[in-house]
């Protein structure tokens, strides 16, 4: 059988890849793997969900799932993906489960589970979630059976008061939320609008269909321009479980995860949060944000694509920021995963403190230009084949570019990345390297 879990929990097409049978083992694999160590009380789980159609049938059958298990289940409704992870390990639950597919449309949904320290799990702890699959066991009767609430002990007003209390004042700021439709429909500009901020909505009235529907942190072509027409300082977009956002400066520029990465390492070193000097990015952050943190004295260290990655390497080398190009950004001494209504208090509130305008406080993070050709229909697995006509490009391009190849997860396919000076460089050296890659290693 094939590896259920991808790099975010299990994801696919909804009642079809990911059903309520799929869910309901799920949730009872999930319980006796992750509960077993319980033996000093009745194991309790927190289950969320995010705004999209089907969230709601599979919240309800994983959460049958854990009960015939033994695990009492609380439900909180409609709540970021961070949410989960701070009720969970903020309130002694011994495992929680998200339903989002995230940034995926709608017919997406997927199953993510949080330990009771609030961190995604592992690899091993997963497979070990699958092995258990449809197993036969001994399964709890009477009074052991789990029980299931409606209504939650704490609800995500707990985690609405977190964020607050990690925001600074915003009185006079004019913000502009996009809600992606999604689960920080009614979290996000609550909390801005108890730090005292101006706050304006859009793709707030999610209907089960409309999540990431051309808006919010995949589509921020509204918030750009809702921020300019409107006079705002600054606007946020987040995705559909809220644990991303991306950015917009009150000229209606968009601002992405590597810019506020750059803007929140220097502000975290200045006040001496930035733990061992250092921030965590993968290798498809901009070469421009690396140049900028050379520039401020501060170190970076690179992992692979995957915001579980970029966890792994702060967590053990004990690091306090990180996180991707796309807006997912971690800061471990207010959160243990993503999360993009934090990372818009995060950035607000620097903005406020500074007194000066998102558009100055990012600048310094100077995006190089970029150029990206997939390559069909090629042998994926032959790229040292290359090796020496990449190093010749990476010469060229001297410290002011790189080249990166990626091979696809699910395609014959190799993704052929270069950065530059300029932008005609960039294209002509990429241009060079696709053609070097479709005539060597072709199927």
């Amino acid at each position: 059988m094939s590896r259920l879990f991808g790099t975010d929990g299990v994801r696919g097409l909804a009642n079809r890849e990911i059903t309520a049978e799929l869910a309901l083992q799920l949730g009872e694999a999930a319980a006796r793997v992750l509960a077993r160590e319980v033996t000093d009380h009745r194991p309790r789980a927190v289950v969320g969900r995010d705004t999209r159609q089907s969230s709601g049938m599979l919240s309800q059958a994983i959460a049958a799932g854990m009960a015939s298990a033994g695990i009492d289940v609380e439900h909180v409704r409609e709540i970021p993906t961070p949410g989960i992870a701070y009720l969970t390990s903020k309130h002694n639950y011994d495992l929680g489960c998200m339903i989002s597919a995230s940034h995926n449309p709608m017919p997406d949904n997927g199953i993510k589970f949080i330990s009771a320290n609030g961190f995604k799990l592992d690899d091993a702890v997963e497979d070990e979630i699958q092995a258990l699959l449809g197993t036969d066991w001994e399964r709890p009767v009477g009074a052991d059976v789990g029980y299931m609430s409606e209504t939650a002990e704490v609800s995500d007003r707990a985690y609405m008061d977190h964020l607050v209390a990690v925001g600074e004042r915003l009185n006079g700021l004019k913000i502009v939320l996009d809600c992606a439709n999604g689960a920080a429909y009614e979290v996000a500009p609550t909390v801005f609008q108890e730090l005292g901020a101006d706050v304006s909505v859009i793709n707030a009235s999610p209907d089960g269909r409309n999540i990431n529907d051309n808006c919010g942190s995949t589509h921020p072509e509204q918030l750009q321009a809702m921020v300019k027409a409107s006079g705002a300082d600054m606007g946020f977009a987040f995705d559909g479980d809220a644990d991303r956002c991306l950015a917009v400066d009150h000229n209606g520029a968009l601002v992405d995860g590597d810019q506020i990465m750059g803007l929140l390492a220097v502000s975290m070193r200045d006040r001496g949060e930035l733990d061992n000097n250092t921030l965590v990015l993968t290798v498809m952050s901009n070469l421009g944000l690396r140049l900028a943190m050379r520039d401020a004295g501060i170190d970076v260290a690179v992992t692979t694509v995957g915001d579980r990655y970029v966890l792994e390497e702060m967590l053990a080398r004990g690091y306090s920021l990180g996180g991707e190009q796309s807006g997912h950004v971690i800061n471990l001494h207010h959160a243990t995963t993503g999360d993009g209504t934090l990372t818009a208090l995060l950035v607000a509130s620097e903005v406020a403190r500074r007194g000066e305008k998102l558009e100055s406080l990012a600048s310094f993070v100077k995006r190089l230009p970029q150029t990206l050709i997939n390559v069909p229909n090629v042998d994926k697995n032959r790229t040292a084949e290359i090796a020496a006509e990449v190093a010749a490009a990476e010469q060229r391009l001297g410290e002011t570019g790189r080249v990166l190849l990626r091979a696809s997860g699910t395609e014959p396919l190799v993704r052929v990345m270069v950065e530059a000076a300029t932008q005609a460089e960039s294209d002509e050296v990429a241009a060079q390297l696709a053609a070097v890659v479709k005539e060597k290693l072709s199927l």
